[in-house]
């Protein structure tokens, strides 16, 4: 099966607000506008009714949820996750092509140093501690270097459980938290050119330019992480030579 052959496997039954409810669950912030923006992209092609309405089937949605999850969880560049699926349609990868493996090949098929993970949760100091296995003062150092900022209630997410995570990791090859202030720097400066990039287009008028700005933000960002990921590894074999 390919993406332009989505909607032939299953009859397309449901509607685009149907979808988006059955989403909206596990991606609350997925939108009419969204889905329409992935068809564009060629990433599902549902069937299209004598009047001209979209018609989903039960794979479409699994397709939508793959790629959901790949941005979500592995923060993946749209050409990659498209290139991925049809991978998977190829029977490729070891997953075939029927809908009820995407997801699973969503969590599976991609690469580790793009997982950014979802924001989720609201996870306490005592919880962050808990589940890292760090002590409180290793907390309070990454707060004090700005590494990590809880939410606005003083919760936590995800992101900060594994960000404590690969500080701790870190530390235990002799990295200090204080070291690491270098990577926030960096981080911020590829944030504020992102924004750059992005801002005008959410601010611009017509229905979606929310949307089409927070796509083609994922899409940088997915983009910097790679160009970052392949500039380390270029220089640690520099150093290793």
């Amino acid at each position: 099966m390919t993406a332009s052959s989505a909607g032939q496997h299953g009859e397309g039954s449901m509607s685009i607000g149907s979808v988006l409810a059955l989403l909206r669950e596990d991606f609350p912030d997925v939108t009419i506008s969204k889905i329409r923006f992935l068809e564009s992209e060629g990433l599902i092609t549902p069937e299209r009714a004598p009047s001209g309405y979209r018609r989903f089937s039960t794979n479409d949605c699994e397709r939508l949820r793959f790629v959901l999850t790949a941005q979500r969880d592995r923060y993946l560049p749209l050409k990659v996750i498209k290139e991925q699926l049809e991978a998977i349609d190829r029977g490729e990868g070891g997953a075939g092509a029927g809908g009820t493996r995407l997801l699973s090949a969503a969590r599976n098929a991609v690469a580790p140093a793009t997982d950014f993970g979802s924001r989720g949760g609201r996870v306490s100091r005592e919880t962050l501690i808990e589940r890292t296995g760090v002590d409180s003062a290793f907390v309070t150092e990454l707060l004090r270097n700005g590494l990590l900022t809880p939410g606005p209630a003083g919760f936590f997410d995800e992101d900060a459980v594994r960000l404590v995570e690969a500080a701790a990791a870190l530390a235990n090859y002799g990295v200090e938290t204080r070291h690491l202030r270098a990577f926030k720097v960096s981080a911020d400066r590829e944030a504020g050119l992102v924004a750059q990039i992005a801002n005008p287009i959410a601010k611009g008028k017509g229905t979606g330019a929310r949307d089409r700005a927070e796509e083609l933000a994922r899409e940088i960002a997915a983009l910097s992480v790679t160009l970052h990921t392949q500039l380390v590894k270029a220089a640690v074999r520099g150093v290793l030579d």
